[in-house]
Order: structure tokens, then sequence, then C-alpha cells
């Protein structure tokens, strides 16, 4: 019998994962290696506890039973690393209804407003206040109207509110919020503008040099901020925009009283009317022939007469342009009980002052 060469005892050795010794895969044993269960403990250690029970799983599952593999070194295999479980999919839908945002897109395009999304689709983007907002817009109307008939006084309190809410509400109905500084400063001009026509003897100049001096001012203060030049171009826009509906609603302050009174019953009618749930065209064409109707009914209390529908049919025209505006893009709840209340009565103010005047 010939002498074997020595050969060392592999079972002894400790374990070198990047060693040149030769190594047996999970499950697979050297010539000798008779111990399955010392076998699988073996192997998990060299795994380590950071594989996942499944990936155990599937390891066991390809590799080859320990009493069938054959009994010769295998080379080893990659070493792969430890796989980390999958982060839970973030919650979309939360974060859409809440930001008005839609979820994120795999290409990039993250931040997609519903109204964009809805153009993109061929949708319309336009959502009306409803009749909640069309009530509190009557109400203010009726209050300017029977303000109106007291006296000069007695109008700058319902005119005040409509002024403030005018500012706020387009500034929202831009999507800028918070924006303290911005409707400040438009209130700040509509007060200056109605200060300037009790000066004056409401003289309409008025809310024309109030305007200009109130675009300078806004344009200086824009130039002060450090914020990037689009933000700084959209929030002198806004600012801009929302100081002049404000000072323009002051014409109702420079017009006689009898024409505000019946202006403003117009308006409160034509709101109400467009709010009923008719379709568009038939619900405009209800609204003008309503504020008409309450034109010629006002023009018989006061010294208007039958002109009184034309005045009201032209102040429910600008309305229904304000109504139109703070229904686009898709706006809040918010939206709707600012601008959706104040716009139909501030765009209207101009042609109660002009109508007032031609017809008087």
């Amino acid at each position: 019998m010939t002498d074997q060469p020595n050969q060392p005892n592999r079972q002894n050795q400790p374990y070198d994962p990047y060693g040149q010794q030769p190594q047996a895969w999970p499950g697979q044993g050297y010539q000798g290696y008779e111990d399955p269960h010392a076998a699988q403990q073996y192997t998990q250690q060299w795994q380590g506890q950071t594989w996942e029970t499944q990936n155990h799983r599937a390891v066991s599952a390809q590799a080859p039973d320990p009493e069938t593999a054959i009994l010769t070194p295998q080379s080893p295999r990659p070493h792969q690393g430890p796989r980390t479980p999958q982060e839970p999919a973030s919650p979309a839908a939360t974060d859409a209804a809440a930001t008005g945002y839609g979820p994120a897109t795999v290409g990039g395009n993250a931040r997609v407003t519903d109204a964009q999304r809805a153009r993109a689709e061929g949708r319309s983007p336009i959502i009306e206040p409803g009749m909640q907002p069309a009530a509190l817009t009557a109400l203010l109307g009726l209050l300017l109207a029977g303000a109106a008939v007291v006296g000069t006084y007695a109008l700058l309190v319902p005119l005040v509110i409509l002024q403030a809410v005018t500012a706020a509400g387009w500034f929202r109905l831009n999507g800028m919020w918070p924006a303290r500084q911005g409707i400040a400063l438009g209130f700040a001009g509509a007060l200056a503008a109605d200060a300037a026509l009790l000066v004056s003897g409401r003289s309409p100049s008025a809310i024309l040099g109030t305007i200009g001096v109130w675009v300078l001012l806004a344009l200086v203060l824009q130039l002060r901020s450090h914020a990037d030049p689009d933000e700084r171009m959209y929030g002198l826009m806004a600012t801009v925009a929302a100081s002049a509906l404000a000072i323009v609603a002051g014409g109702y302050l420079a017009a006689a009283a009898d024409a505000v009174t019946v202006g403003a019953v117009a308006v409160a009618v034509a709101v109400l009317a467009r709010a009923l749930p008719l379709p568009t065209p038939v619900s405009v064409v209800v609204s003008l022939l309503a504020a008409a109707g309450a034109g010629i009914a006002m023009g018989s209390v006061t010294d208007l007469g039958t002109s009184g529908a034309l005045l009201g049919a032209g102040a429910a025209v600008c309305a229904l342009i304000g109504h139109r505006v703070a229904s686009y893009d898709y706006p809040s709840r918010f939206v709707h009980f600012t601008a959706g209340v104040a716009l139909p009565l501030a765009a209207a103010a101009p042609a109660v002052y002009v109508l007032g005047r031609a017809l008087a």
C-alpha cells in the first residue's frame, strides 16, 4: 500500500472568503465533509445577518443537496453585498390633495398642477364658485346699495370690506399665499384712494392718480427684493393687479348714490342667477336678463327710471367677467370665498360710475 500525500485538514482551517483556498458554495462540501448541519451553520456564518429571508430561500433552493453533491471543490462565486429593503412608496395622493400638485412622474416632471394636467388632457380648468359665494356677493351688494342711500360715510364700511377681500383674493387666485406685503400694499392703496376721493370731492382723477403712484411704489419694492427674477416679476404683476382692482372698487364712492343702488342690486341678482344649475350659455342669458329686470325695478324707485335696465345690464356684464376670472385655474375654496365674492362687485364699479354719469 502506497503512502497518500499529506493533505491539510480543511475543517480545522479558518474561513477566508477572499483567499486562494478552494471554497464550497452553501450547501456543498469538500471531500470528507459528512455533517450537513455543520455545513449549513458554516454557510450562515459566511453569508452574515444582512441577507433577507427570501435570499436564503432562493440560495437554498438553487444549491444541490449535500448528500448528492459532487465531492469536488467548487470555485467561489462572486461575492454579493447585502441587499437593502425597498423604501415604501410615498403617499403621492395625500401630497397631491394637500398641495394641489399631481404625483411625480418617471420622466422628472415632478410639479404638474391639476390645471396644467387638465389643459394637457383637453379638459376645462374652470370651476365656478357656486351658490354660497354668490349669496355672499349678493349680501355685500345689498349692503353697498343700502349704504349708498344712507350717505357717503356709510358707504365706506362695506366698500372697505370689499377692497380688503379683493386684495386678498387676487393673491390667492394667483397661487401666492401668504403674501402679506402685497395684500397690505393693495389694501393701503385702496384706503389712500378712498381718502383722496373724499378730499377731492369724489373726483375720479383721485383713483387714476392713486393707481399711478401705487404702481411705482410696487415697482420700487420689488426691485429691492432678493428673490429670483421670475418670482419678483410674478410678485410685481400680482401686486399691481391687486392694488388696481382694490383701488378701482372705489368707483362706488365716486359714483352717484342712485347709480350705486341700481348697479349693486343688479350685480347681486346677476351673480345669484349665474349660480343656478343651468348650462353656461343659458345661465349667462338668464343672468343678464335678471340684472336688467332688477335695474328697471330699482330705477323706478330712484331717478334713473327705465334707463336703470341699461345700467343694470352693463354692471352685470362686468360682474360676470369677474366671476369668470375667479373660476379659472382650479381655484380653491378659499379663492371662491374671497375672489369669487369680491371680483364681481369690484369689476362692476367702473361700469356703475361711467353709466351712472352718462344716464343721469
